[in-house]
């Protein structure tokens, strides 16, 4: 029976549609446009620079850069974002979600600042590291705000739509420099004017941070539960600080955070290694964190105009419009996946095994091609094969983002326990975010040095990637979370955060039969109907019997006295 409790949580929630509170969540959404908008700061920042070496007059300003400085000024970002990363979630955690946010705001904006008026290729590299170790905040901050603060049946597609927007930024940068290099051509403004967009979006979550709700799981952890209880009511609920949903999400968060208070007291970083199903765990996360970043996507991504002119395209606005449209292609795609419900369902039909390995071949195929043509221009000044490149390139993305994308966060956390689920996400941030320093570093040189002959390394290793994913990645369609551990090892099943805060929500939902709440709209009534029929009420005693439970007290947490301590009287029906 056990395993029952784990999917009615899941069943519950869904039982209410979001139009019978329309009004707020669309409110509440609009709101969400503010930590939404750092994903696409973040692939403007990433993909401006890329952009800016085309400018003639970014050239000239800055004396032609070479492969060492132009591998300097593209790892600053990430070297800024290295330095900060043991920093951001402290901010977080201490400070709140919206105020960490609101740091790193301001900081990209002095980077900003630096970035336009810079003088020499040393004080650009410095805007960026500042730029960067702003931008890790934001970063931190931006998906935990959403995440926690996301209407239950949304929270997904919102999560989606972050880590798409990515895209909006990118494309944003390639056609700010077009648009400049077109008509600025020959003022320094062609690269300033690119570079000065960058603190738009910043302003604007500097100023609109203060209208978004704090995180209600953030409030709880410090003690301010009243607050967390109103906003959940009033964003989730009407304002019905009774109502089931209400109830349902405030107990399972402050049993959540009690818990999660017991387990990272004894857990360090070194329980991601401790037991063979984390070493595996671990294993394929930093595996597919250095996939993202080192299976050949970073030679375009940051290095499109070398890459073009080995393959004979030198003039410049031909190159700037390639880039542009290089990078809209993958954000239309995108941001059609994260609204449609047909390929929200894609994932979960075809797997998320089936999708890795029909990307990593998929890349293992084209860019050998893309190798093939670019060698046959460089030795033999194939005018054809140095054509057919472009397309070889854009289908290279389009495999890409068919897996990495969209499941580099999503697998990373569904196959990681909670116990282990922060510091496990930490260590893929950090295996991204290094791969990325040394790759923007090594990759100008080494074309610059071996020319074509560089992309065989890429050929190579494509294939290492397909290997580990067939070998290591396992599928998880159609599994809870806690479904997922017993993949691995199936180990802590009583000590997991998500099936405790379950047992708590359940306990709570059942304290209808007890202490009947006066219903505001038939959809609570259905509700409350619903969870007496499902819910098994000795399932708490079960749990705190369990040899070596140390969670919290649940019969106390879920106590009439406990409810009406909150503001959440109980109402008998007249």
């Amino acid at each position: 029976m056990q395993q029952q409790h784990w999917n009615i949580v899941a069943d519950l929630l869904h039982v209410r549609s979001w139009m019978s509170n329309r009004g707020m969540i669309v409110m509440l959404n609009l709101c969400l446009l503010v930590p939404l908008s750092v994903a696409s700061l973040n692939g403007f920042d990433s993909s401006v620079l890329n952009g800016l070496q085309i400018v003639p007059a970014f050239q000239d300003w800055f004396h032609k850069p070479g492969p060492k400085e132009l591998g300097l000024m593209n790892s600053a970002q990430n070297i800024g974002g290295l330095l900060a990363l043991p920093l951001t979630p402290l901010a977080s955690d201490r400070l709140g979600r919206r105020f960490a946010l609101f740091i790193g705001a301001c900081i990209m904006l002095g980077g900003v600042a630096v970035q336009v008026f810079s003088n020499n290729i040393y004080m650009l590299v410095g805007a960026r590291a500042i730029i960067g170790f702003g931008l890790c905040f934001t970063t931190n901050a931006a998906p935990l705000l959403i995440t926690e603060l996301a209407y239950p049946t949304q929270r997904a597609q919102l999560t989606s739509l972050y880590n798409s927007s990515w895209y909006l930024g990118a494309i944003a940068a390639a056609w700010a420099v077009y648009g400049t290099l077109n008509h600025l051509s020959e003022s320094v403004w062609s690269w300033r004017i690119p570079s000065l967009v960058q603190a738009v979006p910043c302003l604007f979550q500097v100023v609109f941070i203060w209208f978004v709700p704090e995180s209600p799981r953030w409030l709880i952890s410090k003690g301010r539960d009243q607050e967390a209880i109103q906003i959940l009511a009033r964003y989730h609920a009407n304002g019905d600080t009774r109502d089931a949903l209400t109830l349902f999400e405030y107990t399972q968060i402050l049993a959540a955070i009690r818990l999660e208070k017991e387990i990272n007291h004894q857990t360090s970083y070194l329980t991601l290694f401790k037991t063979p199903g984390n070493r595996r765990r671990m294993l394929i996360v930093i595996g597919i964190g250095l996939f993202s970043q080192w299976s050949g996507n970073g030679l375009v991504s940051y290095y499109i105009h070398t890459i073009l002119e080995g393959v004979g395209i030198s003039d410049n606005k031909t190159q700037s419009w390639i880039n542009g449209t290089l990078q809209a292609r993958p954000a239309l795609s995108h941001v059609q996946i994260t609204f449609s419900p047909a390929a929200t369902l894609f994932v979960d039909r075809i797997g998320r095994r089936t999708l890795f390995l029909i990307s990593n071949a998929g890349m293992a195929v084209i860019f050998a091609m893309w190798t093939l043509t670019t060698a046959l221009y460089q030795v033999e000044h194939n005018v054809a094969a140095a054509k057919a490149t472009i397309p070889l390139i854009f289908a290279f993305f389009a495999m890409y983002d068919l897996a990495y994308t969209p499941l580099l966060v999503a697998y990373s956390l569904e196959i990681l326990p909670f116990e282990i689920r922060a510091r496990g996400f930490a260590m893929m941030n950090l295996t991204v975010i290094l791969t990325l320093a040394f790759n923007q570093f090594i990759n100008p040189i080494a074309i610059h040095q071996l020319a074509w002959k560089y992309q065989l390394f890429y050929c190579g290793w494509l294939l290492f990637e397909f290997a580990f994913v067939y070998f290591f990645i396992l599928e998880t369609k159609g599994k809870t979370l806690e479904e997922t551990a017993v993949l691995f090892d199936g180990e802590d099943k009583v000590a997991n955060l998500t099936h405790v805060g379950s047992v708590a929500a359940e306990q709570s939902i059942a304290q209808f039969e007890q202490y009947p709440l006066e219903p505001t709209r038939r959809r609570s009534n259905r509700l409350a109907e619903k969870s007496r029929d499902i819910i098994e009420t000795p399932s708490t005693d079960d749990l705190h019997s369990q040899e070596g439970y140390r969670g919290p007290n649940l019969r106390q947490l879920t106590s009439k006295e406990s409810l009406t301590r909150l503001g959440l009287r109980p109402h008998t029906p007249v």
